[in-house]
């Protein structure tokens, strides 16, 4: 496949993702406009600054720094166009979820990287198809797979953390 055709394919996966995913989150918003407002619970676990910190390092700025050096600095176009998908993707997820929180204060929020996060493992898994086997992107190769993995572990993070989102109350059990 011709890099403008790879574009192109991409272009129209990605704008369909991002359609589909934004008439999803409209259409639930709208289910759920009788809801009161939400807000986040306040304090977060002493732990989630660590994770939410290491995810933006690992998860943000690694792959900029791989992008810039490998896609802009030595001109692999195959590794812009992959990262670049990943890191539009990216920013329409922060947008989306800044949305739904702010401007809209619903709980649709909290669905929010439910969508976008198997859809960005499809992009990971995607993006190692789509470079090449060239010995030069094998630290990119590498780096896909490690952001799959990390991913994937800040989903089942996000799972668990389901029960505080929702503000669900705990049974005291009595331990005689």
């Amino acid at each position: 496949m011709t890099s403008l055709n790879t574009n192109l394919y991409l272009l129209v996966e990605n704008s369909l993702f991002f359609l589909i995913a934004t008439l999803f989150i409209v259409v639930v918003n709208w289910g759920w406009k009788q809801t009161k407002p939400y807000t986040l619970p306040l304090p977060f676990p002493s732990w989630y600054k660590v994770w939410f910190g290491s995810v933006q390092l690992l998860g943000g700025l690694v792959p900029l720094v791989v992008m810039l050096l490998w896609g802009v600095w030595w001109g692999d176009r195959s590794v812009l166009t992959v990262l670049g998908w990943y890191f539009i993707i990216l920013g329409l997820q922060i947008i989306s979820e800044t949305v739904t929180l702010r401007q809209l204060q619903n709980v649709v929020w909290v669905m929010v990287p439910y969508i976008y996060l198997p859809y960005r493992f499809w992009q990971l898994y995607e993006g190692l198809t789509l470079l090449d086997s060239k010995s030069e992107l094998v630290w990119v190769r590498y780096l896909l797979i490690f952001e799959l993995v990390l991913w994937i572990v800040n989903y089942a993070i996000d799972v668990s953390q389901l029960p505080r989102l929702f503000r669900w109350e705990l049974e005291s059990s009595d331990v005689s």
